[in-house]
Formats: C-alpha cells, sequence, structure tokens
C-alpha cells in the first residue's frame, strides 16, 4: 500500500475541497433509473429530434422492443454490443436497449477506418453491431451479428412485443460495463475505457455544476463516441428532462440559434473551439440558454473576458474531466475574471469527486505545482488489456485512515489558497484538439511505419485561434508526398488525428540535450 506524504496546511486545503459526498443512487443502473422516470412520467416529452417528439413512454417501449431482439440475436449480459448509427432519436433507443439486455454499447463512427473498428471490436471481443443499414463486403463487421436499426422497424416491433418477457430479463449491475470509450494510445494501439453504471449516476444526480431535473432542456450534439455526448444524454433522461438533438452534421449559428429559442434549450455543452468560435462570431446565439458548459482543452482568457461581459456572471461553467473520470471531473463558475490570471481555473472537484495535487509522493501545499490526481466513484475500473500501465496510472494510497484509489491524470496545476484549482498542462506528448485527446506517439507511430519514411515528429500549432495537428518527416526519397503520407494515415486513424500540415524536411532539428528540437521546428511555421 502507498501512502501520500503531506503537512497539516496541504492535508487541510486537500481535506477541505473533497467535502463533496451527497446522496445518490449507487446501486441502480442506468436503464432502471430511467425506467423509474418512464413510470413516473410516462407522457412527458423525453426526446426532440426534428419534428418528431418521443415521450418517455414510447422511448421505453421502443428500447424494450430492441431490447428483445438483441437477446433473439443471443446478447447476454456482459456482452458488449458496437453501433454505428446515425445522430437521432433511433441512437439513443439503441444506447437504452443496449443497457435493458444486460449489455455494455461500444461507440464507432461509420467514419471511422476499418482498420480501427475492427481494433476496437477485437479489443472489447464485441459480437454485435447495430446499424442503419447493412454494411458493405470488407467491412470490419463481417464477423459480427447485424442488427438493423431504424425508427420504422422499433414501431412495429414495439407494437407486437411481449411484455411478460421483461420482468424476467436478466439485469446489470452498477457495477456492470455501461460503456467503452476509446483514447488515443502512445503506442500506436487505442486504450479502451469502460466505464461502469455507478459511474453515470454518480456524473448525474446531485449535480454542482448544472440545474439537472425535470425542467431541464439539454442539447445533445456530441457524437456518442465523445464523452460529453454520456452528460448530454443521460443527464436530462434519468432526471426527468428533455434531451434535444441537434439534426445537422454541422454547426451552423444559425440553425443552433433557432433549435435554442424553438425548444427552450437551458443547459448546453460546447467544446472550447465552438465555444470561442461562437463568442467570435455569433454571441447572441447562446443569449438565452441559463446555463453554459465548456471545456475540452484550455480556454483563451481574452474569449472567456468577452463572453463573461455579453452573458453576465455565473451562466459560464467551465468543465474539465478526463475519460477515465467519466465526462466532468471539476467545475468552475466564470463569474469574474481576476487581473492576475493567465489562465482559466478548472475549479472545485464536481459531486462525489475528488482531487489530489502529488508532486514525488507528497500533497501539494497551495501554489506547488504537482500532478493533478481524481478519485472517487466516477473513475474507470482500468483500461482493457493494459495491467502495466494500470498500475502505473491507477494507485491505491493510504491517506490519513482512508484509503483512496488515485487516477494520475498526467495533467499538471496548483491549488490557489481558497482551493481553486488551475491548470497549467501536460506531463506528456498528449494534446486536446477539439475536445479529443490525441496522443501525439500515436500518429508519430504511424507515420513511422510508413514505408517511404526515414524520421518524423508531430507536433500541434497554434495560431491564437485554433490549434492544428502537424508533421515533420523526412523522406526516404523523393516518391514520398505529403498528400500520400496524408491518405495513408486516414486508412488507419481517425479524422481528427490526421495532421493538416505535413511538411517535408531535409532533417529534423536537434537540441544540445539529443532530442529533436521542437520549437525550432515550429518557427519554420511562423
Amino acid at each position: 500500500m502507498n501512502s501520500l506524504r503531506c503537512d497539516e496546511a496541504a492535508w487541510l486545503l486537500h481535506e477541505r475541497i473533497n467535502r463533496t459526498a451527497v446522496p445518490y443512487p449507487d446501486d441502480t443502473t442506468v436503464n432502471e433509473l430511467f425506467e423509474i422516470v418512464a413510470a413516473r412520467q410516462p407522457d412527458a416529452p423525453a426526446v426532440i429530434d426534428g419534428d418528431e417528439t418521443c415521450s418517455y413512454h414510447a422511448l421505453n417501449a421502443f428500447a424494450d422492443a430492441l431490447a428483445a431482439r438483441l437477446e433473439d440475436a443471443g446478447a447476454r449480459p456482459g456482452d458488449v454490443v458496437a453501433l454505428t448509427l446515425p445522430h437521432g432519436l433511433a441512437q439513443i433507443v439503441a444506447l437504452l436497449a443496449i443497457l435493458k439486455a444486460g449489455a455494455a454499447y461500444l461507440p464507432l463512427d461509420a467514419a471511422w477506418p476499418a482498420h480501427r473498428q475492427a481494433q476496437l471490436l477485437a479489443q472489447t471481443g464485441c459480437r454485435y453491431v447495430m446499424c442503419a443499414e447493412m454494411p458493405p463486403r470488407g467491412s470490419a463487421f463481417e464477423t459480427c451479428e447485424i442488427l438493423i436499426v431504424s425508427l420504422d422497424l422499433l414501431r412495429v416491433c414495439s407494437a407486437d412485443l411481449d411484455t411478460t418477457r421483461i420482468g424476467s430479463r436478466a439485469r446489470a449491475t452498477a457495477d456492470s460495463i455501461a460503456y467503452f470509450n476509446f483514447t488515443s494510445g502512445s503506442t500506436g494501439k487505442p486504450k479502451g475505457v469502460p466505464i461502469v453504471h455507478r459511474s453515470i449516476a454518480r456524473l448525474v444526480f446531485g449535480a454542482y455544476y448544472a440545474r439537472l431535473d425535470r425542467t431541464s432542456r439539454v442539447l445533445q450534439m456530441a457524437p456518442i463516441t465523445f464523452d460529453a455526448a454520456t452528460f448530454e444524454i443521460w443527464g436530462p433522461l434519468l432526471n426527468g428532462g428533455v434531451c434535444v438533438i441537434y439534426d445537422e452534421s454541422f454547426v451552423r449559428a444559425s440553425r443552433l440559434r433557432g433549435l435554442i429559442e424553438r425548444h427552450h434549450i437551458n443547459l448546453m455543452f460546447l467544446t472550447t473551439a465552438l465555444f470561442n468560435a461562437l463568442v467570435d462570431e455569433a454571441p447572441a446565439t447562446l443569449a438565452n440558454v441559463a446555463t453554459i458548459l465548456t471545456g475540452g482543452e484550455a480556454h483563451s482568457m481574452r474569449h472567456m473576458s468577452e463572453a463573461l461581459r455579453y452573458y453576465g456572471p455565473g451562466r459560464i461553467v467551465s468543465v474539465y474531466g478526463p475519460t477515465e473520470s467519466t465526462t466532468f471531473a471539476t467545475w468552475y463558475p466564470v463569474r469574474e475574471i481576476r487581473s492576475d490570471e493567465t489562465m482559466l481555473p478548472i475549479g472545485f472537484p464536481i459531486q462525489n469527486t475528488r482531487i489530489y495535487v502529488v508532486d514525488e509522493g507528497a500533497l501539494c501545499k497551495s501554489g506547488q505545482t504537482g500532478e493533478i490526481c481524481i478519485a472517487g466513484p466516477g473513475l474507470t475500473p482500468g483500461y482493457l488489456g493494459l495491467s502495466e500501465f494500470n498500475r502505473e496510472r491507477f494507485v491505491e494510497y493510504e491517506l490519513g485512515e482512508r484509503r483512496e484509489r488515485l487516477y494520475h491524470s498526467g495533467d499538471t496545476g496548483y491549488l490557489r489558497e481558497d482551493g481553486v484549482l488551475v491548470f497549467q498542462g501536460r506531463k506528456d506528448e498528449q494534446v486536446k484538439i477539439n475536445g479529443f485527446r490525441i496522443e501525439l506517439g500515436e500518429i508519430a507511430f504511424h507515420l513511422d511505419c510508413h514505408a517511404g519514411i526515414r524520421r518524423s515528429c508531430v507536433t500541434v500549432h497554434d495560431d491564437g485561434i485554433e490549434k492544428r495537428l502537424v508533421a515533420f518527416v523526412v523522406a526516404k526519397d523523393a516518391n514520398c508526398h505529403a498528400e500520400c503520407i496524408r491518405a495513408e494515415l486516414a486508412e488507419v486513424l481517425p479524422a481528427y488525428m490526421v495532421p493538416a500540415q505535413i511538411h517535408l524536411c531535409d532533417d529534423l532539428p536537434i537540441s544540445p540535450n539529443g532530442k529533436i528540437d521542437r520549437q525550432h521546428l515550429k518557427k519554420r511555421l511562423e
């Protein structure tokens, strides 16, 4: 058992910020929690998708019917079911149905390369896939049982459902895996992050960061491969609110404003990049939203200052959290921008979550920089099949008279005297761009596997408006071209991980300590 050293001041500071325990249903599954709401308010609207409004009763019936089809196909509690359904009501029905069958859902993007899809299916042992149409020959799903899902089919199946089988359905528990998210991995292989039912309940009940109840009308914009969707879907649906689908592939300010005003959206999450773009180009879009959550990467102080002037204090809430802690770990209501602040704080731990700042085996005092560590029921059980990595990142410590399992996030920061946590950066080569967490090493791994590349380096260029991935490549011969490299990367990596620019170089500059001089490379972009 490890122990963390601390002096009295550091201990009292951490104890003060970590008094976050509130009651929540920690012994109930997500689908059971939804069923409780559906029984209490069957006729209330649950999901709005375009012109269609689906009540809690109808959503429950659709999900029961699809769960029955899934069970008939052979799925059992503990199985994994992938889905590539488009954004919309049918997708939410599928998530709920998978949980009702006692299985876990694996979100996949239909646009991802088949190689990556196959990796994720193999890592999770997934044998079932829900699709809107039959996948083409040569897809990653050829060895899987395919279930075609459409709203028309769900209506027919729910009408014919034998309701006597629902009560005898095998159930998961609060400790069962509800879903998997995958994050970028430095070895070239994505890391699987399982999230259990209890962790979702911890996120959406007794929330500090926003009001979640029957009055909540939440806009669902994030793809389900992005963990913000966990909040956007289960936040309203487990509290009796309304989940409103953003029904276009690309975000347009005019369309977004129309949905907000038409459906009286009062709570939404925006990635930092989208938040900045709206503040710059169309701030009136968010004028009627009571609570604007934003996060995913460090905030621009200029944009936050402008937003604060436009929307007023307390309406913007900065949220922070790695996938491993189930979407959000801290929150910070933006009421003012202090004159001495160069970075926006990430604030305080959310409900039933604890934060520790650790440096060299000791809790940090106020003002002392250390690694941000997270504890509480939001933590994943650990990465799939990475026992050595789990021992390094998830460590059990003695803290006073209790034991805490801490996730070492790799992020660094410090606590102010008032207990506010300030983010400072990363310990490794991991970056966040548009909310997606990316290991630069994973991109470099695939570049170095390219037959025409001798050496490579991947970095991030930030011009103050947007961040983008940039690769510098030393080619083996003149036949190696940037567009060919991009095309090959696109076959193994999702689009958000393919560098926006690839520069062919004669060499990579080396610093006096023998490492690639990234600062010198970045100057080539200026």
